[in-house]
């Protein structure tokens, strides 16, 4: 089927971005020695995409990320962008283009689409300008930061993006090109009021942790992103920044940040600088970090960070003076991101703040935990520990830890078995990237099928989607360590392929990836809001156990 520009246009639309929340998180008075709590926030997901889109999205992103994850090649933006084009054709139903238009948009006149989940628009993919901010020249780096996206394809056809774990925009290509462009020079200026109001309504904050020396986990979307406040600089400021267990590099906007898209400004973010911070040491060294969607540049500084009333003193770590729109907008909720992976993988080529903490002995151990905390539950008690464990989290009697095999510095184990009711799938030999930046759990095609074979009334859509019903009963377990892990069928029945329909036919969380190997799985927030999970990178292992 050839697509008109205009129907390019309207694909502009299927990544409008979240908004922001100025919730704060502080660290308690008291503190226990070497153990260091964060809450985690919540952001809720977006309404108006077609569920299918939304699905494809994520299967977009993760694929990506499986690909880097791996060292393979990477599908090609314009592969990705079909996905989402043939998505969008089979939404030409009357029925429902009355509720949605052929984007997935419901009720949108504006097409001027500022996006940090996947933009589109542009003929050509951006590259980082040596001649505007500073570090333009860096090459494109390989991390993952919750979020993969399809670039803008050539003659103007417009490309549409994942955006899950937070993080956005495609960026690929020697020389630091980003492959999101963004769609029609940035969400229109009318909304700064309006966002800053969205964004107060997006946020959800998190209770009180339960944990000494803790701030909570807010999470972004219906559980896609994960986010916790830190302090930067002299005098300390509050930063929200991305919690991701996918890359390695921190970084926050520079008081010098352009939107390498629009040309503006970085939004109604936190920025850090000569101006704000007296303790701000600029190396003038570049750096850049390309995201699954989204990239940043600019130059490695050291400046006081306080994590959970914990000081680090000039901690190394990178400002922005470029980012895509992704990141620039105002509608993205957080002001940088933290990389939670090991510190092999960073751009920056420094310590991550966890293994910094662990080395001046301000924790325990290089061990970062996650607790996440699932939308629909309304208990917002996520948080992410640094330095061990919080105990009253989980049942210290399910604590299994097994070996990470990744050579790269993510976090991978084996996969002892996976189970639909207790019947075995016969999928052995398997391993698992656990990835808090991944909303999906993304398995290979004969895998992702003999799962869903053994759920009653569910289909496959023939893109790498599946269906099941809403009224899920059956467990999919994951099994690691020896210890099985049962997901909760509401994270399994993603989300209602009618939204007029809540008791028809959902969405699978469990999706066909068409990069990696035949045993490797991608396995994001459907499964890890179904455990608690700690990496420790001194040991290099992974542990899970089941929630209290």
């Amino acid at each position: 089927m050839q697509l008109k520009l205009s129907f390019a246009s309207l694909l502009a639309g299927v990544l409008l971005a979240f908004t922001a929340q100025d919730a704060e998180a502080r660290p308690l008075v008291n503190r226990n020695p070497g153990l260091v709590t964060l809450p985690l926030k919540r952001v809720p997901q977006r309404t108006d995409l077609h569920p299918t889109i939304l699905l494809q999205q994520h299967i977009n992103r993760s694929n990506r990320r499986l690909a880097r994850f791996t060292g393979r090649q990477e599908p090609s933006e314009l592969e990705l962008r079909q996905h989402i084009e043939r998505r969008v054709a089979a939404l030409e139903d009357p029925t429902l283009a009355k509720r949605f238009n052929r984007s997935g948009l419901k009720g949108t006149k504006d097409k001027r689409f500022n996006n940090r989940i996947g933009l589109a628009g542009s003929s050509t993919a951006h590259s980082f300008r040596k001649g505007r901010g500073r570090g333009g020249n860096g090459g494109a780096a390989a991390a993952g930061a919750g979020g993969a996206a399809v670039g803008a394809g050539a003659a103007g056809a417009a490309g549409a993006a994942n955006g899950a774990g937070g993080a956005t925009g495609a960026a690929n290509g020697a020389g630091g090109a980003t492959g999101a462009a963004n769609g029609a020079n940035g969400a229109a200026a009318s909304g700064n009021g309006a966002a800053s109001a969205a964004a107060a309504d997006a946020v959800e904050k998190a209770n009180t942790p339960t944990a000494d020396n803790s701030l909570g986990l807010d999470i972004e979307g219906d559980d896609v992103g994960y986010l916790a406040t830190i302090q930067m600089g002299t005098p300390p400021q509050d930063f929200l920044i991305l919690m991701d267990s996918g890359s390695a590099d921190l970084w926050v906007g520079s008081e010098n940040c352009v939107s390498v898209d629009s040309g503006g400004g970085c939004g109604n973010h936190q920025f850090l600088g000569t101006q704000s911070s007296s303790s701000f040491q600029d190396s003038g060294n570049p750096f850049q970090v390309t995201y699954g969607t989204g990239a940043v540049a600019g130059t490695i500084i050291q400046d006081d960070i306080v994590v959970a009333g914990l000081q680090l003193k000039a901690h190394t770590f990178g400002v922005a003076d470029q980012e895509t729109d992704d990141f620039a907008s105002d509608q993205t909720p957080f002001d940088g991101l933290m990389g939670l992976a090991q510190s092999t993988l960073s751009e920056q080529k420094t310590l991550t703040p966890i293994e910094a903490l662990a080395k001046q002995g301000l924790v325990q151990s290089a061990i970062t935990s996650f607790k996440i905390s699932r939308a629909a539950d309304n208990l917002n008690d996520g948080e992410i520990t640094f330095g061990g464990v919080d105990q009253t989290k989980f049942d210290a009697q399910t604590l299994t830890t097994f070996a990470n095999v990744n050579q790269q510095g993510f976090w991978e184990g084996a996969m002892d078995a996976v189970t639909v009711d207790g019947q075995d799938t016969g999928l052995q030999g398997r391993t698992a990237i656990l990835d808090t930046g991944t909303t999906l759990i993304v398995a290979p095609p004969d895998d992702a099928a003999a799962v869903h074979q053994l759920i009653q009334g569910s289909a496959s859509d023939g893109q790498g989607g599946f269906t099941v019903p809403c009224n899920l009963n059956q467990s999919v377990a994951l099994s690691f360590g020896g210890t099985s892990f049962a997901i909760d069928p509401r994270d399994i029945a993603f989300s209602p392929v009618d939204p007029n329909d809540p008791t028809g036919d959902c969405l699978s969380g469990i999706s066909a990836g068409n990069v990696g190997g035949a045993t490797e799985w991608l396995v994001g927030d459907v499964f890890l809001k179904n455990a608690y999970f700690s990496t420790d990178v001194n040991q290099n292992q992974i542990s899970l156990a089941k929630l209290v």
